[in-house]
Formats: structure tokens, sequence, C-alpha cells
């Protein structure tokens, strides 16, 4: 636990304190952020700023994990896991500066990376961290085996869904990185109750990369929160979904993590009801997607938005949290 908290701190430290050489850095070099076209028209007004600043939170995580963990195999899968998306991403962002707009790295190469990447992370786990292939299922104390194959295929599906609603929240400063910090004080208190049940040191350093990244989103927040200075860009995003669901599959709780990361789903899934209305009866269920673009274009203000999202993440993440208390 006091590992756990000084490697948060630690992490939240390094971003405060390096951060605004690191913004003016970015700034000199013109990585600006490149504004859809068909995004919200007062969004127009941040064309131009830093983006990036991922690699900022992902320094301050290395940094941290590296004076506070104990290098078990399971907190470095989950690292793995999340500098792996956080890598992906930044191939993102660079293709998005060099290019000047703001598509990035094809859906087609992303998707096929983080299969990799997952096979990866599920072969570690079951050859080297004891992961077995049952899952937990919520408010049952019942475990559900799917298979090798269905393993596979629900990393797969953990990482790359959560990696990319991540990734759609980070649309309105500091959602994302606020969000996410509350869905890994969950992720963490989850690992500390399987730790202190089976006394497993590996499981427990797992809250030490829940720290380190929980820490480091934290300090971001302070030149990430409206009006911002710096965006994380899918270096951060990306990289924060990773670890997240990274921390799932260590500690067998995927189907878990739908209740805990309860926003980040409602984004996704709002995305996909709006593909799938329009695609079957041309009409739109939204005024714009993801699930915040519809609050703003009904004359919400951004940080009434923002606030009123964090509370619904602290929500879904208390549930979530508590259902699996209760049950395991």
């Amino acid at each position: 636990m006091l590992r756990a908290m000084g490697a948060s701190v630690l992490a939240m430290v390094v971003v405060l304190v390096i951060g605004p050489a690191f913004i003016r850095w970015l700034r000199l070099n013109e990585f600006g952020q490149n504004i859809r076209e068909e995004g919200p028209e007062a969004h127009k007004t941040k064309e131009g700023t830093p983006t990036m600043g991922g690699v900022l939170i992902w320094f301050a995580v290395l940094v941290s994990y590296v004076v506070f963990s104990r290098f078990s195999v399971a907190s470095l899968t989950v690292f793995i896991a999340a500098a792996g998306n956080a890598l992906i991403g930044f191939a993102d962002d660079w293709i998005k500066i060099v290019r000047k707009r703001s598509l990035g790295l094809s859906a087609r190469y992303k998707l096929l990376l983080q299969l990799l990447l997952s096979l990866f992370i599920g072969f570690v786990a079951l050859r080297f961290v004891g992961v077995t292939t049952a899952v937990d299922v919520p408010f049952t104390d019942q475990r559900l085996d799917l298979g090798t194959w269905g393993f596979y295929a629900l990393i797969f599906l953990t990482l790359a869904g959560f990696s990319n609603a991540v990734n759609l929240t980070d649309g309105l400063d500091g959602l994302a990185a606020g969000a996410s910090a509350i869905v890994l004080v969950a992720m963490a208190g989850i690992a500390f109750i399987i730790g202190r049940n089976t006394s497993d040191p590996g499981i427990t350093d797992l809250m030490v990369v829940a720290g380190c990244v929980g820490g480091a989103a934290l300090g971001f927040l302070w030149y990430n929160t409206f009006p911002a200075d710096v965006f994380m860009g899918d270096t951060g995003s990306l990289g924060l979904g990773g670890a997240v669901a990274g921390l799932a599959v260590m500690t067998r709780t995927e189907l878990v993590l739908l209740i805990i990361g309860g926003l980040f789903v409602l984004e996704a899934g709002s995305v996909a009801a709006q593909v799938v209305s329009f695609k079957l009866f041309k009409r739109r269920v939204l005024l714009m997607a993801p699930l915040h673009h519809h609050f703003e274009l009904k004359a919400w203000s951004e940080t009434k938005i923002i606030v009123r999202f964090w509370i619904v993440a602290a929500i879904f993440a208390g549930a979530g949290f508590a259902a699996y208390y209760a049950t395991f």
C-alpha cells in the first residue's frame, strides 16, 4: 500500500515539475493538435494546442515504476500493455503531426498491432503469471472458463476495446485523464484485495503500476484541465486504456471492468449506436457522437460536461468495486 502511494506521488511530482519545460518544447517544435473538420465548432479554437502530452505521462510512469516496483512478471506485463498501446498511439500522433491532418494510423493497423500485443500478454499471463482461462462473473461467485482461444479473444477485446474507448473519451479537456485516474483507483483496490487474500507479492505489485499511472494522470490534469495547455494525444489515451485493460487481465476482472469502466463503455457504445442507427435507419440517435459531444451541442459548457462525467465515472467505479468486494 505504501509503495503504491509513493509511486503515485512521485509520478505526479515528475509530471508537475517537468510539465512546463516539456510544453514549451512542444510549442517550439510546433507539435500542435489538428482538429477534425466534422467536430464541434467550438473546438476550432483548440487548433494548434500542443499535443503528444502522453509522452510526459509515460516518462513519469517509467521513473516511478523503476523506483517503487519489485518488477514482478504481472506488473511488468501490465506495464508492457500500457507502453505497447502508448507506442501505437505515438505512431498515430506522429503521423498526424507530420501530415498536418487529424487522421493518423489507420484503424486496421492499430487493431493488428493490438492483436499482436494481446497474444503476447495472453501468453505471458498463462505461462508465467499463473492466470487461468476462467474469468470472474459479476454479482455471482462463479467463474466462467473460456478455454484457451476464448481467453485470447477476451484479452484482445478488452485491450482493444478499452484503449480505444479511452481514446474516444479524450475529446474534452481533462475528461479522459480524470476518468482514467478514477478507474485506476478501483483497479488498485481490487489488486489489494486479491493480494491480501492470496499473499501473492506479484499481484500486490499491480497496485504500484496502478499508482504510477493514476498519479501521472492526476499530475497531467494540472496542465490538461479546461482550457488545456496540452493534450495527451493518442500516446496518452491508448496507453491509459492499455493499463486499465492489463490490470483487468491480471486480476481476471475483465467482465467487472465493464462496470468499473462504465463511462468508457457508454462513450464507445454511443459511437456504435450512432453508426448502427445511421446505417440501418438513416437516423442519428445523438446530435453527435461520442456522447460528450452530444451534450456540447445541447449547449452544456465544457466544464459542466467534464465534472458531471467524472461523477458518472466515480459512480460506475464505486459500483463495480462494491460488486467485486461483496462477491469475492
